[in-house]
């Protein structure tokens, strides 16, 4: 199906299916109200503002419809809401009318057609593993290269105001089943960040994985004090402490640096994972958004592995339901995912799939259900599309 996979058994026999052609391709720019807003560094996001591409084709007995979806990641991949709407249609007429099986041929004539925009394209080909699953009655996994886990556990991501808050919600996500957390840092001073790892630390006592994300939002000799006063926290890593392109700055911390350090912000190629790795990064995020899709990122997965990074996989905050099914596909197709996984459905405070991904004894499983695995409420889509 994608372009830097060997198909599965089950990819090649739907290769030999008959031909299932678009007939429509549609761009919904839609905004998800979020539970409560959330702070990261330089923006207060209280609305997921989203694309979803929807994709109709016709095949031999009936209409099969797909799904994908991006959010809009100004600061982090360039993509507004209408810059993805905008994308969206400019490649839709060379989708129409286009097979959808051959879809290693169709990503490479979209990327031909179009630089960049790498959410919009990463949203039509979840839209085509979505439909071509369905069409085939089998589960994405098994068109993007076969499950390596069935299950993964969800990070839940704090970032409030006051350490009291953050202890009290990671106490609270606790008892809901989350067992990986991550604090949000580079937002309040450096020693407001401290207390707040402390506090968690302490709220969930001494064997739950912890880890830390600035966004970008410290300054080295920040990041330094930060990793200094946390040390009895026992952090598994901190993401992005620095820049997206202060490849420097992150060689001299990682010297220095008591535990791993990430790269989320900085990952957008193949050549990015090595240029981190260069520079002494312990690891990685994935994001669909940010690497163009799921052929993509695991390839990058893939390289990261042959480097020693370890590997997180995060859809952003938030996305729906829709994102979220794709986001674990991707986990469970990767070959580790020792850092995490970040499933942003869980901080919407409505979804538009009909039954969203449940959390059962601190493991999210994957879905079995043909495509992606989810069922969308297109009344709810309508609800919440914007109106230009």
């Amino acid at each position: 199906m994608t372009k830097h996979m060997q198909p599965s058994p089950s990819a090649e026999r739907v290769a030999a299916q008959s031909p299932l052609l678009v007939r429509r391709v549609d761009a919904i720019p839609v905004a998800l109200p979020l539970a409560k807003p959330m702070k990261m560094a330089g923006i207060t996001i209280a609305t997921a503002d989203n694309v979803l591409v929807r994709i109709e084709a016709a095949g031999a007995h009936a209409t099969v419809v797909g799904w994908g979806e991006a959010a809009s990641a100004p600061t982090m991949t360039g993509d507004t809401q209408g810059g993805l709407v905008a994308a969206v249609r400019y490649l839709a007429p060379l989708i129409v009318g286009a097979d959808v099986w051959p879809g290693p041929a169709l990503m490479r004539r979209l990327g031909a057609a179009l630089m960049g925009n790498t959410g919009a394209h990463s949203a039509i080909e979840l839209a085509l593993i979505d439909l071509a699953g369905r069409a085939a009655g089998l589960p994405a996994i098994e068109i993007i290269g076969g499950a390596r886990r069935r299950a993964v556990a969800p990070m839940w991501l704090l970032g409030n105001a006051t350490p009291a808050e953050d202890a009290a919600e990671a106490r609270a996500k606790l008892a809901e089943g989350f067992r990986f957390f991550k604090v949000k840092v580079g937002v309040k001073s450096v020693e407001g960040d401290i207390a707040s790892t402390l506090a968690v630390r302490d709220a969930l006592g001494p064997e739950l994985p912890i880890c830390a994300d600035a966004n970008c939002g410290f300054a080295r000799e920040d990041a330094e004090r930060y990793l200094a006063g946390t040390r009895e926290a026992r952090l598994v890593f901190l993401e992005q402490p620095l820049g997206p392109h202060d490849l420097d700055g992150l060689a001299a911390l990682a010297r220095v640096s008591p535990i791993p350090l990430g790269a989320d912000e900085g990952i957008h190629s193949l050549a990015d994972v090595t240029a981190h790795a260069d520079a002494g990064a312990g690891g990685i995020s994935l994001k669909l958004i940010k690497l163009g899709g799921m052929s993509a990122a695991v390839a990058a997965a893939r390289l990261a592995q042959a480097r020693g990074l370890a590997l997180n996989v995060a859809a952003k905050i938030a996305e729906s339901g829709i994102a979220s099914a794709a986001a674990i596909n991707l986990a469970c197709a990767v070959p580790s995912v020792d850092w995490g996984v970040s499933l942003t459905h869980f901080y919407l405070a409505h979804d538009i799939v009909k039954a969203p991904l449940e959390i059962a004894d601190g493991r999210v499983a994957l879905p079995d259900a043909p495509g992606l695995g989810v069922e969308v409420d297109e009344d709810a889509v309508a609800r919440f599309t914007v109106r230009a």
